[in-house]
């Protein structure tokens, strides 16, 4: 079933997508209850049918409901609407998650080098020790 903007799940309200992928599609939607806008995660039909699948969406859901922490999504719930599988998410406003995602990856870059210099020179370090001369017996 392809879903389309004014279309319901539940007490959600779909607004507009927002982006696809091989694991489902996200959209922009409106909790009538709560009256804010959230973004909702739908199982493509092909994965909804799979019990298994449905398992793993869940404990997933529910292990990141349990977290609390800046930099993790938040997960407000999750359900099967007339076989559609979904989970509900705040809705983070801003740039795309890929351009994101190269923006922290600039970020990180200088980082990164420091780090892997800090762990180069440990092995350079470790191999020197290996090749002490050991005392004989």
């Amino acid at each position: 079933m392809r879903l389309s903007p004014g279309d319901t799940l539940g007490h959600y309200a779909l607004i507009a997508p927002l982006g696809a992928g091989g694991m489902g599609e996200v959209y922009r939607a409106r909790d009538s209850r709560l009256e804010r806008d959230v973004a909702i995660k739908v199982l493509p039909a092909r994965l909804a049918h799979d019990r298994d699948v449905r398992i793993r969406f869940e404990r997933e859901a529910k292990a990141v409901a349990a977290l609390n922490h800046p930099n993790i999504l938040a997960i407000h719930d999750f359900g099967d609407h007339e076989g559609i599988v979904f989970a509900v998410t705040e809705l983070l406003e801003g740039e795309n998650a890929s351009r994101a995602r190269f923006a922290l990856a600039a970020a990180l870059a200088p980082r990164r080098r420091h780090c892997d210099c800090g762990r180069r020179g440990a092995i350079r370090r470790a191999r020197q020790r290996d090749r002490s001369p050991r005392p004989q017996t």
